[in-house]
């Protein structure tokens, strides 16, 4: 399986890199950016000399006329002057000054793509020769053609094992693919303004290109691009993977908490994300006055994620649509918080609700919900919300990784253009071969006549009063039910207990909060007599 091959080479290359900043004196800071250098630089090569084979294959006379740096762009990939060539570099002569060489290279690189002028870094003559050849010649190595996105995967793994050496804990979590490109095919981003707000290295919009791509449409001319992300190092390493890519954007530093950079209200077609779940220490009182990014009000608990939520909400145009992983805890979440999904809820934005089994995440074991809103839904779906209970659908991977097959990610896709009145699309599946594919999960095997319709234990259209009357709760469990003679199974209640303590804990931050305001309340009551 990819995930296997990708596991497998980010560990190799990490305990290559690792054994060398061992024996090289340098903190992994210093160590961290150079490295990922060296893996950009070779992803680079590996698209430009794609793109170049294309080229020569479609040998038109159009095309010889045509400048290679222009055609090599319109391929989607990043001109790489021969003295930028990773190939090139492993081919120097002893003796040669490899520092200088790959100091130059990256030099050339940024010369010839404007993108990317002053992200790569140019520090290797603080390196030994022999370190340098040792990574070179362990990056010639990585294949990226075993899985989607792996260049940004490897990246967020080698941040995550850098902060962990420095002790960070890891920074933040990579979104696996397979949950981004299902986000991507409800949401369906064929044309306009893309917008993530916690983009890390730019997942989301690199599946937002190839979606546009395998649609048989040039993703640089029909997506624009948004990103805002909080450190530095991040903003630099999303601007890589859009540029290595073929695709441009405005990605900036800042805190999407309190810094609205691109102004984001009402502002986009799509919008996209993976938050950080269950923030606490937000600076409410800063923020509580931005009516415009949080029309629903201030939470009282202390976590982020209904914040996010109205952001995500707040950013979309009239007929904008956005699609985000959350916290199960956050659809049936209650106090302050249940209020402000009340109040979404009842403007109609609520369009789809998608419950994800545990292990997709390759360092969390968790289950997460997919929430999909839509302020362009029309006046016969207003009043409703679908509901899907995809927990039981999952291929293992490994004992503790799941994912989907291409024909499963696809079927779940498929649902929601059936609930929307879509003709149902093959594209991903299509484009995604994969041996796993067994036919059990086909529009045909579910849907009679191809058309819509609730299944026990599958899919669920409520209304917004049958909503209500489940306390305004959005987890598609209390509404799709269970398939008729099927009982929970060992794992089935470890999901469940799982949930019930990421709630509980919600529930006593609540507690905890409501007792510092009563506390407050009562001294100054006593304050005043």
């Amino acid at each position: 399986m990819s995930f296997k091959n990708i596991e497998a080479l980010e560990k190799r290359l990490w305990s290559a890199a690792d054994e060398l900043r061992a024996n090289s004196n340098l903190t992994a800071s210093e160590y961290s950016r150079p490295v990922l250098g060296l893996i950009f630089l070779r992803y680079a090569e590996y698209r430009y000399l794609i793109a170049k084979e294309a080229i020569e294959s479609a040998q038109t006379s159009r095309r010889r006329g045509a400048d290679i740096k222009t055609a090599i762009q319109a391929e989607g990939a990043m001109y790489v002057p021969d003295v930028a060539l990773f190939d090139n570099l492993l081919k120097l002569p002893d003796g040669a000054d490899i520092g200088r060489a790959i100091n130059d290279a990256m030099k050339a690189l940024e010369a010839e793509n404007e993108a990317i002028r002053d992200t790569l870094p140019k520090t290797y003559t603080k390196f030994d020769n022999a370190i340098l050849i040792t990574l070179l010649k362990n990056f010639a190595g990585i294949r990226f053609d075993i899985g989607t996105d792996v260049f940004g995967r490897i990246y967020e793994y080698f941040l995550t094992e850098f902060a962990k050496s420095e002790g960070q804990g890891g920074g933040e979590f990579f979104t696996p693919a397979h949950l981004v490109r299902l986000i991507t095919e409800i949401i369906e981003p064929y044309h306009g303004k893309v917008f993530d707000p916690a983009c890390g290295s730019g997942g989301m919009f690199v599946s937002s290109a190839s979606f546009v791509a395998e649609h048989n449409r040039n993703a640089s001319s029909e997506l624009s691009i948004f990103g805002q992300e909080k450190t530095g190092d991040t903003v630099r390493i999303a601007k890589l993977n859009l540029a290595v890519h073929g695709l441009q954007g405005d990605i900036r530093e800042g805190n999407s908490y309190y810094e609205d950079i691109h102004q984001c209200a009402g502002q986009f077609d799509f919008v996209m994300a993976n938050p950080p779940f269950n923030v606490n220490n937000i600076q409410k009182e800063r923020i509580a006055d931005d009516k415009a990014r949080f029309p629903f009000g201030m939470p009282n608990s202390d976590n982020g994620n209904y914040l996010w939520i109205q952001l995500f909400y707040a950013s979309l145009n009239d007929t904008g649509r956005a699609g985000f992983v959350m916290a199960n805890s956050a659809a049936d979440a209650r106090g302050s918080e249940m209020e402000i999904r009340r109040q979404l809820i009842e403007s109609g934005g609520v369009d789809v609700m998608v419950a994800i089994s545990s292990n997709f995440f390759y360092t969390v074991t968790l289950p997460c919900t997919l929430w999909f809103l839509d302020k362009g839904k029309p006046q016969s779906r207003k009043d409703k919300v679908l509901f899907i209970d995809a927990r039981h659908i999952f291929k293992q991977v490994t004992r503790s990784v799941r994912d989907y097959s291409s024909e499963q990610l696809n079927f779940i896709a498929d649902i929601v253009r059936l609930y929307r009145g879509e003709a149902t699309d093959d594209t991903y599946k299509t484009h995604h071969e994969d041996e796993r594919n067994d036919g059990e999960y086909t529009v045909e095997q579910f849907f009679v006549d191809r058309t819509y319709q609730d299944i026990a234990g599958l899919c669920k259209v409520a209304t917004i009063d049958e909503i209500a009357a489940q306390g305004y709760s959005l987890n598609p469990g209390r509404y799709v039910g269970v398939t008729a003679g099927v009982e929970d199974d060992e794992e089935e209640f470890a999901i469940r207990l799982e949930t019930l303590q990421e709630e509980l804990e919600v529930l006593n931050a609540e507690a905890h909060e409501l007792e510092r305001r009563i506390s407050e309340n009562v001294a100054e009551i006593l304050g005043t007599r």
